[in-house]
């Protein structure tokens, strides 16, 4: 399977052919090849932004454990999915017909929000997301997003988290001029943690065929 940071440095690749904490990065602290024993075989789904990466990436890597495990960029469709060694064929299968169903659509990333643990940026709209989210969670109701910790997960983009509240607001002075950063979504990834770093299975495209 390809490691998630080598697709940052690449387009989607589907184009080209809440308050939780965050997706990934919800598991323990990860740095770069710091192993993840308890999270092996987790799965989750993602929508990647590349473009948010020459902005925010060295405070990801910085602040965000996600990034050191092999996460790029990215705002969480649902996590934890369903684990590795129970995504058979049929289920692939399925997840394809599922977002093949889906438009593409675009982001927007306008400004900052903060849970209380958290500094990320907000995708608008977020109606689009929600819907993704929604459709996986309908169709396997036993992997609700973030264990159904949640009432209303609030999609976002994870700058930092784990800091005071002078690193966030220093944070913000700097990317503010950055912003606002756009990005196309034409496919959802599947990721899967190894133990050590999350490396990506399969790429799911938006296709705008729901009869496919």
């Amino acid at each position: 399977m390809q490691d998630m940071s080598d697709g940052a440095k690449e387009r989607d690749a589907a184009g080209d052919r809440a308050g939780p904490a965050a997706g990934p990065a919800a598991g323990p602290a990860a740095g770069q090849g710091a192993e993840q024993p308890g999270l092996r075989g987790t799965t989750a789904l993602l929508v990647t932004v590349p473009e948010a990466d020459p902005l925010v990436g060295g405070a990801r890597r910085r602040y965000d454990p996600s990034a050191g495990a092999g996460v790029p960029a990215h705002v969480t469709v649902l996590y934890p999915f369903l684990p590795a060694d129970r995504i058979d064929d049929a289920v692939t299968a399925e997840l394809r017909t599922l977002f093949a169903a889906r438009e593409p659509f675009t982001l927007a990333f306008t400004g900052f929000g903060r849970f209380p643990d958290l500094l990320w940026l907000i995708p608008e709209p977020d109606a689009p997301l929600r819907a993704l989210t929604a459709a996986v969670e309908a169709r396997w109701p036993e992997a609700p997003p973030y264990g159904g910790e949640y009432e209303d997960p609030v999609p976002h983009l994870t700058v930092a988290g784990g800091q005071p509240p002078e690193v966030y607001e220093a944070l913000e002075r700097e990317f503010r001029g950055g912003l606002p950063l756009r990005t196309s979504v034409t496919g959802v990834h599947l990721v899967v943690n190894d133990g050590v770093r999350w490396r990506l299975r399969e790429t799911f495209p938006l296709a705008g065929h729901p009869d496919e």
